[in-house]
């Protein structure tokens, strides 16, 4: 099985204040570029092609962003925030190596997705940059159950 580097962008611990470089590192890991299969099914594996960076993730850095409709950050592991990525592999029969997704990943190069309800295929346009999706074209969509 093929293992490749995985740059990531750690959550080092909650702060006070604004945010500062030093409340994050970068992380050289490694990682198959497989899905589980099996007892993990429906996972799937993506390479982040963008990410955001958004207002709201620095309440995610404070320990007392407790009443949200979205949790804190977990120090020791990346930080998470909505992106644009493409399937590498799956187990997961909606999501196929090579469709391009769009909603919260890791910030980092490879993310293993298991929450797959928040995230949404991009039909490819080539009028529309990809980048769009964290933007004008993201964050503001609807999960129907």
């Amino acid at each position: 099985m093929e293992q490749v580097e995985n740059k990531q962008v750690i959550f080092r611990g909650y702060i006070e204040g604004a945010p500062k470089e030093t409340d994050m590192e970068i992380k050289i890991s490694r990682i198959q570029l497989k899905a589980p299969k099996g007892s993990d099914s429906g996972a799937f594996l993506v390479k982040n092609l963008y990410l955001s960076c958004d207002p709201y993730m620095r309440g995610r850095m404070r320990s007392s962003f407790t009443s949200s409709y979205i949790p804190p950050f977990v120090p020791g592991q990346p930080v998470e925030g909505f992106g644009v990525s493409k399937v590498v592999d799956s187990d997961n029969p909606n999501f196929k190596p090579g469709d391009l997704v769009s909603g919260f990943t890791g910030w980092e190069e490879y993310s293993l997705i298991r929450k797959t309800e928040q995230l949404r295929k991009i039909q490819p346009d080539d009028h529309i940059p990809l980048s769009y999706h964290i933007g004008l074209l993201g964050m503001t969509f609807c999960v129907h159950n």
